[in-house]
Parts: C-alpha cells; sequence; structure tokens
C-alpha cells in the first residue's frame, strides 16, 4: 500500500511538473508570436509612414511652387512659363533628332565598300538607303553622282553636306530667342513691380516697409523665374550645339573617306 501510495505521488508531481512546463511553452510561444506580429506590423507601418511623409513633402512643394506663381503675378509667370515650355519642348524634339541622326560612320563605310566590290554603284546605294542618318545621304548624293567623275561627287557631296546641317540646326535660333526673352520678361516684371510700389508710396503719402514689400517681391519673383527658366534653355542649348558640331566633323570625315573609297574603286575598274 505504501508503495502505491509513493507511485500515486510521484506520477502526480510529474503530471502537474509536466503540465506547469507545457503551460510555460504555450506562453513562451505566445508572447514569441505577438512579438514577431509586433515587429510586422511595424515593418509594414514604415514605408506606408515614408510614402506619406514623401506625398506631404510633395503636396507641400507643390503648394510653394503655385504660392511663388500667383505671387509674383499670373501675367508675366505664364508668359515665363510659356517660353519655358516652348523652349524644352523645340530642345527635346531636337535632341530625339540628333539622336537618330547618329551614324556608325565605320561600319557605314564598311558596308558601302563590300557593295561597290560585290554588287557596284547600285548595291552600294541601297545600302545607304537602308541606312538612317545625315552621313548615309550624303553618300547616296555622292554615289548618285559618280557618272559624272570625282570633282562632281567631291562638289556634290559639299553641298548636300552644308543642306544637311541645316537641317541639323533648325529650330535652334527658337531656343535662343526663349533663352534672351525669359530674363527680359523677368526684367519687365521687375519694372512692374517697381513702379507699383512707388505707387502705392504716392497714394499713401508715407514710405513705409508694408507698402513697398509687395511690390518689391513680385519684382525679385519675376526676375529669379525668368533667369532660371534661361539657364535651363541655355544648358539645353549648349548640349544639342556640341552634339550638332560632333555630327559635322563625323559628316565631313566621312565624306572625305568616301571620295578616297570612290577614287579607289575607279583605280581598280581601269
Amino acid at each position: 500500500m505504501k508503495n502505491l501510495f509513493a507511485f500515486l505521488a510521484l506520477f502526480g508531481m510529474l503530471s502537474f511538473g509536466a503540465l506547469n512546463h507545457a503551460v510555460a511553452q504555450e506562453e513562451f510561444a505566445q508572447e514569441e508570436q505577438e512579438v514577431e506580429e509586433q515587429e510586422f506590423m511595424e515593418e509594414e507601418t514604415l514605408p506606408e509612414e515614408e510614402e506619406e511623409v514623401a506625398a506631404e513633402e510633395e503636396g507641400a512643394l507643390h503648394q510653394e511652387i503655385k504660392r511663388i506663381f500667383i505671387e509674383g503675378g499670373a501675367g508675366f509667370m505664364g508668359v515665363v512659363l510659356l517660353a519655358l515650355i516652348f523652349g524644352l519642348a523645340i530642345s527635346i524634339e531636337r535632341i530625339l533628332y540628333l539622336s537618330f541622326a547618329t551614324t556608325d560612320t565605320d561600319k557605314l563605310l564598311k558596308n558601302v565598300e563590300e557593295a561597290l566590290e560585290n554588287g557596284g554603284v547600285e548595291e552600294a546605294k541601297e545600302v545607304c538607303r537602308d541606312t538612317r542618318g545625315p552621313v548615309a545621304s550624303i553618300f547616296y548624293q555622292g554615289l548618285s553622282k559618280i557618272d559624272e567623275g570625282i570633282d562632281v561627287v567631291e562638289k556634290s557631296v559639299a553641298s548636300y553636306g552644308g543642306v544637311q546641317t541645316g537641317l541639323l540646326e533648325k529650330n535652334l535660333t527658337w531656343i535662343s530667342l526663349f533663352i534672351a526673352i525669359a530674363p527680359m520678361l523677368g526684367f519687365m516684371g521687375t519694372v512692374i513691380g517697381m513702379i507699383e510700389a512707388f505707387d502705392a508710396i504716392e497714394v499713401a503719402g508715407d514710405i513705409s516697409p508694408s507698402l513697398v514689400a509687395g511690390g518689391i517681391k513680385v519684382a525679385l519673383i519675376t526676375t529669379v523665374s525668368g533667369l532660371v527658366v534661361a539657364v535651363i534653355l541655355q544648358i539645353f542649348y549648349n548640349y544639342i550645339t556640341s552634339k550638332i558640331d560632333s555630327l559635322v566633323n563625323n559628316m565631313e570625315d566621312a565624306s572625305i573617306s568616301l571620295i578616297d573609297l570612290l577614287v579607289k574603286h575607279n583605280l581598280k575598274k581601269q
């Protein structure tokens, strides 16, 4: 009987200990799950908070630009904005045109030489027709005059090179016009703002900061806006002119190489 009581007591202690251990494990697992859920929620909330902050900053910047535009005067600020829009539109169009006008002249010369050796002038002209860019157009023009002699080919290439250069420089005068107009409009707004300030002084019969501050502020905003537009368009203008200079130099080098190639081809035929 004593052994039975001892066995029951030992069994009860073991059961109680196992129960306590299971409960402790369950509580620990629950705490770990809560911590993981909290961390997950924080990780999810952080990007949302960052997006909200970015949206607020973007909205604040938009509102600030709108406020400056209104304070500068819708009339002059609107004209300055139009100058920026038209100038950027022409600049982007020129950049795209010049990008498409870029040609791998070494590859084109190689293809033209192979075509002359294998299929003659007509096949070389076909290669030029299938190639994009002013260099290919100049080559086609020169190949079209090959029956009239090398001197005629050289003159034709030089003349058509001038035509292609004019096409590359198309609409650049409009960009330079907007570069010149934008600061002028800003300075005009400055003068008008100062006139309004002096009118306010004349009407009030007294000089006080509150009277002249509005006119001077309008003057400064329009001036800064015009200068900013001019600087932006000037950067685009300089990039476009440098790109045109590079293409023109490439065209001249390729034209000289074409003349040399045709001279060599005629010598082989003879």
